[in-house]
């Protein structure tokens, strides 16, 4: 398999900075008290409840705005991610902001071991996380591991069928998870920047919602909530969306064809 870490770890490592400024993770809004949560985790937070007081893992934090929103509902955090430049980011955005956050430098697969074998009531993954990692199965295995008996896995992602359309809104990549992944090569960034980037080359993976379900069940983490929505925090579909007053993209016409994301939960018996 092609060193698919350094390879993904070089890009964000070469995208952080240009994240952290870019006007679309808002994070002069959030340091500065004008936006209370990132807009992913404001959409999401009905669902997610009242989680003051928790242990919460943010599994592939990147910068941590995300992170910074979930301590500001009241959660102890601790974010998880395999990039230092972006975890360079995301302790300068918690300092400025006066959050304490603890952030440990490690890939999904090896994040039990470098949290020390530590549980959590709540473990916390965000949009575009599940793509990067090969095995879907192996992913389960770390999220029972570091859930405390009881405690809640919570998940919002880009729906898989989302994934397997090209820009032609064809289905031309695979709805289901493959040994070798998806090896792309491409200059730019999902935000606005003139920033030149060196490190272009990516790897990444689709997983079937089936396959996702059957191995948390499989692993004793069980389905209590799966709702898909018709929307997506990025312009997906360029030219064929449009975007609402929340950040969230939909199809303009007949949105209801597409299901475009879902939030996943679960909970360790």
């Amino acid at each position: 398999m092609t060193d698919y870490l350094a390879l993904n770890r070089a890009n964000w490592d070469d995208r952080a900075a240009a994240h952290a400024a870019s006007p679309d993770y808002c994070v002069s809004q959030l340091v500065g008290g004008a936006k209370d949560l990132s807009d992913v985790v404001a959409f999401d937070a009905e669902r997610l409840g009242d989680i003051a007081g928790l242990d919460v893992l943010h599994l592939q934090c990147h910068i941590g705005t995300d992170t910074l929103s979930l301590h500001r509902l009241g959660a102890h955090v601790t974010g998880v991610d395999l990039s230092p430049a972006s975890l360079h980011e995301a302790r300068d955005i918690a300092a400025r902001a006066g959050a304490r956050i603890d952030y440990v430098e490690s890939d999904v697969y090896s994040a039990a071991e470098a949290l020390g074998d530590r549980t959590f009531d709540l473990v916390y993954t965000g949009i575009g996380a599940l793509c990067w990692l090969p095995s879907i199965e192996r992913w389960a295995e770390v999220v029972a591991a570091v859930l405390k008996p009881g405690g809640r896995l919570f998940v919002r992602e880009g729906h898989p069928m989302l994934w397997t359309f090209d820009e032609d809104v064809r289905p031309e990549f695979s709805y289901f998870e493959q040994p070798e992944g998806m090896v792309w090569s491409e200059p730019g960034t999902y935000v606005a920047t003139d920033h030149e980037f060196t490190a272009n080359t990516t790897v990444e993976w689709n997983h079937g919602l089936g396959e996702i379900v059957t191995a948390l069940l499989s692993r004793g983490v069980q389905l209590t909530g799966l709702v898909e929505h018709d929307s997506v925090p990025w312009c997906a579909l360029p030219g064929l969306m449009s975007v609402d007053d929340r950040g969230e993209w939909r199809l303009t016409d007949r949105p209801e064809r597409l299901a475009a994301s879902y939030t996943l939960q679960a909970v360790k018996t």
